[in-house]
């Protein structure tokens, strides 16, 4: 065999049915060998970025690792913004390259860049195949160790002439890794002196992050909550690890969360924080984060421990692991587990959460005939009944699609957190789709975030992938725009993406350029047409688009300033 097929071979031992692959001249015989796969759907891309978001949204709605290629030189620069993603994020990517033959790397070559120089401080590890002996090995390592432990992206670098080169593969069973330990195990101890601080508190709250969704345990975290009765927030991460519907929950926290979140978490007396990383988005003023409580974190990433944040009682552990360790804990010494409702351990601490959501709930002035972005989220979450895995861009429209859906279960919420990525929502939905055929897919984009990787929808089309994208379209950035206005007397520093010439005109046309791609687009302008062009986009079995216009007035509310604290909330 030669090198490509070896490499397609392992990809096939290692369980991958997808990848997302553009081609060029050093990966070529790559893609050869993948038209003789008959167990890998080798979908092209119009783009790599769009190529590796999709194979992110692949790994983020399944928990497997995504896959996705591209030639060396620019197809290998393409790839980074999705590779950094994945390393903010912590999802599991393995990236391909094809790189010049090796007599070639380091003379500047037609094409070359040291991509592995370039991703070193963006990926879990990386790799330059530089013996086609090393090809199984390699491959086996990689998909261990972006899947294991904190996931995170990995690359591989094949030159190609190692492509071309033909050996006869030795595959191997197991992988041994020095200094690559198993899943970190919780103190017992500890443990114990968790139960301790919880017997003890009378304001606990749980603040959790994505890796509850990451280990797989939100059965243990709604065990774990509904023995202790202990309230939960979430991070943007976090969204769906934990029922929104569930009387203890109190959706999710920071820069645009909900203000009961904000006030519970900084004015709990002991903070619970699983699987998080304290990120100042969440924060803030880090130093006044959660100043007057007592801090237990439970992280599988010793290096997070007390990076932002220093903590009373760190816990390096699988949070998953920990969580069952507690259950059966708690059941041990008679902590019984309650039905939903059936609060009573911390009567004072729950009236004044209720007061604040009663007091500051999630709203928006919906009278008038315009469209508010918030109606059209709230909209999608009424007809789906909440069961769609929506994905977004990144922007205003990404927050109001966290605040007003009400996620039941993990992995429906898809979003470039860490990294902030515009162009992430429809490739992201495309993967997820693919990965997840049965489900309803819906980006919820921003039309500034959307147009960055409109050509996907031609890969879309001929791939014959039903992912739905309703655009929030304000003819602005619209997150900039609000600052601007918070914090630069509104001053218009380059934010109107329309045409200045033609101010009323709705410009880019979405309708016209979905048309170019062979894709249905409705414009919606009216709020009495939103509800039936909803309806015709759901009930589609093609890619379809909703260019929905809504006004740039409209600000994402709460928002706590950046560097502030919970007390500078802004909500009106």
């Amino acid at each position: 065999m030669d090198g490509a097929e070896i490499l397609v071979a392992c990809l096939e031992r290692e369980g991958v049915d997808t990848i997302f692959a553009y081609p060029g001249g050093a990966s070529m015989p790559i893609h050869q060998a993948l038209t003789r796969s008959e167990k890998i759907r080798t979908i092209l891309p119009r783009h790599e970025q769009g190529g590796v978001f999709a194979a992110e949204g692949y790994a983020r709605a399944t928990g497997r690792a995504g896959v996705c290629m591209a030639t060396s030189g620019p197809g290998a620069t393409n790839l980074l913004s999705g590779i950094a993603d994945a390393y903010m994020d912590s999802v599991p990517l393995v990236a391909i390259t094809g790189q010049v033959p090796q007599w070639m790397i380091g003379r500047g070559a037609f094409q070359e860049t040291d991509v592995f120089g370039m991703t070193l401080p963006i990926v879990k590890h990386s790799y330059l195949v530089w013996d086609i002996a090393d090809i199984p090995r390699v491959v086996k390592e990689a998909f261990h160790i972006a899947q294991s432990g904190r996931p995170g992206p990995v690359l591989i670098d094949v030159p190609k002439n190692i492509q071309q080169q033909r050996a006869q593969p030795i595959y191997p069973v197991t992988v041994n890794l020095r200094g690559y330990g198993k899943q970190p195990k919780p103190d017992e101890l500890a443990l114990n002196e968790v139960i301790g601080l919880i017997e003890g508190a009378k304001r606990p709250m749980l603040y959790v992050g994505g890796g509850l969704i990451t280990a797989g345990a939100s059965a243990e975290l709604l065990e774990f909550v509904e023995r202790t009765q202990i309230p939960v927030a979430t991070t943007l991460m976090g969204i769906g690890c934990f029922p929104e519907d569930h009387p203890l929950s109190l959706k999710w926290l920071g820069m645009h969360g909900t203000v009961y979140a904000n006030n519970a978490v900084n004015e709990a007396d002991v903070l619970l924080a699983m699987g998080v990383r304290f990120d100042d988005r969440v924060t803030g003023k880090v130093e006044k984060f959660a100043e007057h409580g007592t801090i237990v974190h439970i992280d599988i990433d010793a290096s997070e421990i007390n990076k932002n944040k220093v903590v009373r009682l760190p816990i390096i552990s699988d949070v998953k692991l920990a969580l069952q360790r507690l259950n059966a804990l708690l059941a041990g010494a008679g902590w019984e587990r309650k039905r939903t409702g059936e609060h009573g351990r911390y009567p004072e601490w729950y009236a004044a959460i209720q007061e604040w959501k009663a007091k500051y709930p999630l709203r928006f002035n919906d009278t008038g005939d315009m469209i508010q972005p918030q109606y059209a989220v709230q909209l999608l979450n009424e007809l789906t009944r909440g069961e769609a895995i929506v994905t977004t861009g990144v922007g205003q429209h990404q927050m109001w699609a966290g605040q007003f859906y009400d996620y039941q279960r993990p992995r429906s919420f898809i979003t470039s957190a860490g990294l902030g990525a515009m162009g992430f929502g429809f490739p992201s939905a495309m993967g997820a789709k693919v990965a997840c055929p049965d489900r309803e897919v819906v980006d919820i984009d921003g039309d500034g975030s959307f147009l960055m990787n409109v050509q996907e929808l031609a890969c879309a089309k001929v791939e014959g992938i039903a992912a739905k994208a309703i655009i929030l379209n304000n003819q602005h950035l619209g997150m900039v725009v609000q600052w601007e206005d918070r914090f630069y007397k509104s001053n218009r520093g380059h934010t109107f993406l329309g045409n200045p010439n033609e101010p009323k005109a709705i410009y880019p046309d979405y309708v016209q350029i979905c048309a170019g791609f062979g894709v249905t687009c409705e414009r919606v302008t009216r709020k009495e047409d939103l509800r039936a062009a909803m309806e015709r986009m759901l009930a589609s079995k093609e890619v379809y688009v909703l260019d929905v216009m809504t006004p740039y007035t409209e600000h994402v509310l709460p928002m706590i300033p950046a560097g502030g604290t919970y007390k500078d909330i802004i909500t009106e």
